[in-house]
Order: structure tokens, then sequence, then C-alpha cells
């Protein structure tokens, strides 16, 4: 599936768990933060996107220091 069409459904899946959140606000502490968390994962993959890979290349290792014994 599209990646642009999926960040558009969690965009507006967010939106709408945003609206009901406002519309019919939470019982009490516990319910509210059961609320934040999906929330939080619809908004993040929304603006984010999917997880990659970095794009910054990991440095490899530095050589080791060459011998310099006196035999």
């Amino acid at each position: 599936m599209n990646a642009l069409l999926i960040r558009l459904v969690c965009g507006l899946l967010f939106a709408a768990m945003a609206l009901g959140a406002v519309a019919h606000p939470p019982k009490d502490l516990t319910q509210g933060l059961g609320m934040l968390l999906p929330m939080s994962m619809l908004l993040g993959y929304a603006i984010k996107g999917s997880p990659r890979r970095s794009l910054i290349p990991k440095r490899k290792a530095a050589p080791p220091p060459p011998d310099v014994s006196g035999t």
C-alpha cells in the first residue's frame, strides 16, 4: 500500500480520536492516558512515516594501529 495513503489514514484517525476526546472527555485520568497512547502512535506515524533504516551510514571501525616493534 502506498506510504502516503497510510500516513493520510493515520492522520485522519488521529483527528477523529482527538475530536472524540473533545466531544466526550474521558471520565478519569486512566481512561485519558489510555486514549493518549494510540493517539500518539497514530500522530507519530502520520508525521514521520514508517520506521526505516538510518539514512546516515555508520562509520566503520578504525583500522588497528600498525605494529612498530624494533625487530
